[in-house]
């Protein structure tokens, strides 16, 4: 007898389990190619539409006479990575929210009729935190470079705008995807903000600028160099971008100009295992924040590194790389006094009748660094527009703050042209990230983007 209870009681705590694990993972389960339900809901419902932050349409589902559905992006290539594509698979917005859009919370009445009338019931919608102005006013600035640009609200955590070239139209994507996918060089369909991989070049001296405050909070301020243009070590040298002389320079200025050579000379004066923690902080070596799929930043820190390698580290050259995301994410962490509010993409979802079915936010905070340390790189940062190398986004009717970086990438020397920033210094309500590839250097490439960005949110805002 007390056999068959133990039994029960374990049949019974399965029963509890599966239904536990159910409940708590049904999106999961639902979105599982394997699953059977995910057709079924297919089958009842059409795909519902997924919105930009005031209403305008980004997908839908078009039903034609002959009652087939085909999916369409209204502004096409626009936002192609960002949202994605729900044929040959599924990216993006219409991967993420899934579960939700082939759902539906049509009124029983309303599901009722359509059964009779053999009809499918209207899916749910779902509205993202992306605006259309902003992502236009990125897409524009880029033009025809490869590369990418990503836009978020470092107090909220909203991803405002998300570009990625080369980019494709995804009403095509089933009648390009042979060639697509045949083409093993082709980087078409790669989001290049989540999963670019590139060598941060001097934006990473945010990186190495906090770890020597952190390691010298009180006398940071007394460093000093002689930039001579470069800078030899053991044999090792490091050259300023381009043999700039910079002459003598403390460590606002050092930041401001950018210069490698004095950046290089630091290398020799943190503690390479305090630096070790300090990347781990950051969230180097491990997945990000993020909904969508990302790729993991890389960068090195230990104490028995050559002394190349640990010059190459600081100013964000050697094996270090990074996405365009991470970046975006420590600054804004920067601009949100140390603290990240991690970014998000969905805001809501509503029946077809415009009744809240769910809301979001972001899903939670990390604190990269203290409020302190965030509030010195910023002054660093707004030296940079000012006196720096982003001297193009000052005297604008609002301040900026941010760091450029030219990511020398081949043995030829030609490098990215990076910027990275947010605006207003007082008030933090936009950050911004720029790539572009090959471009040259980032105060006069990446830096121009980036002002366009914000030109159009504070046009907009203002």
């Amino acid at each position: 007898m007390l056999v068959c209870y133990f039994f029960v009681f374990l049949f019974l705590g399965m029963m509890g389990y599966i239904g536990y694990y159910t409940y708590n993972n049904q999106e999961t389960m639902i979105n599982n190619s394997y699953n059977a339900g995910q057709q079924m809901l297919v089958l009842q419902n059409r795909r519902g539409k997924i919105y930009s932050n005031d209403g305008q349409i980004l997908a839908q589902t078009h039903v034609a006479e002959d009652g087939s559905e085909i999916r369409e992006y209204p502004f096409g290539e626009l936002f192609s990575h960002v949202v994605g594509y729900s044929t040959k698979g599924k990216t993006g917005v219409e991967a993420l929210a899934n579960f939700y859009l082939i759902q539906s919370n049509a009124p029983l009445s309303d599901k009722v009729d359509n059964n009779l009338e053999n009809k499918k019931n209207p899916g749910d919608n779902v509205y993202t935190t992306l605006d259309v102005e902003i992502q236009q006013a990125a897409d524009k600035a880029m033009g025809v470079y490869d590369g990418a640009i990503i836009a978020t609200n470092p107090k909220t955590g909203e991803v405002l705008a998300m570009v990625s070239k080369p980019c494709f139209n995804p009403n095509e994507i089933a009648s390009i995807w042979e060639e697509l996918v045949e083409d093993d060089e082709s980087s078409v369909l790669l989001n290049r903000v989540t999963s670019g991989l590139y060598p941060p070049g001097s934006t990473f001296k945010i990186v190495t600028a906090l770890e020597y405050i952190h390691e010298n909070p009180d006398t940071y301020m007394d460093y000093h160099f002689t930039c001579n243009g470069s800078i030899t070590i053991d044999g090792s040298r490091i050259q300023c971008y381009h043999g700039s002389n910079h002459g003598y320079v403390d460590f606002e200025k050092s930041f401001a100009k950018s210069c490698n050579s004095s950046f290089a000379n630091m290398s020799t004066k943190i503690d390479w295992n305090k630096f070790n923690k300090t990347l781990d902080k950051l969230a180097f070596g491990k997945e990000l924040p993020f909904a969508m799929e990302t790729a993991v930043s890389d960068a090195k820190a230990s104490d028995d590194m050559l002394i190349d390698e640990k010059m190459q580290t600081v100013i964000g050259q050697g094996e270090t790389l990074v996405t365009p995301l991470h970046l975006n994410m420590i600054t804004s962490a920067i601009a949100n006094k140390g603290k990240l509010v991690e970014p998000y993409l969905l805001k809501s979802v509503k029946n077809n009748y415009g009744a809240v079915i769910k809301e979001f936010s972001s899903p939670g905070t990390t604190q990269f660094m203290t409020e302190e340390e965030a509030a010195i790189l910023v002054g660093l940062m707004e030296e940079v527009v000012e006196k720096g190398t982003a001297t193009k986004l000052r005297d604008k009717a609002y301040t900026a703050a941010g760091k450029t970086g030219s990511a020398e990438y081949n043995s030829n020397r030609d490098s990215h042209a990076w910027f990275t920033g947010f605006a207003p210094v007082d008030d933090p309500q936009i950050c911004v990230t720029v790539i572009i590839e090959t471009a040259g250097s980032g105060g006069d490439y990446a830096v121009p983007m980036a002002r366009r960005v914000f030109d159009a949110y504070f046009d907009k805002n203002n």
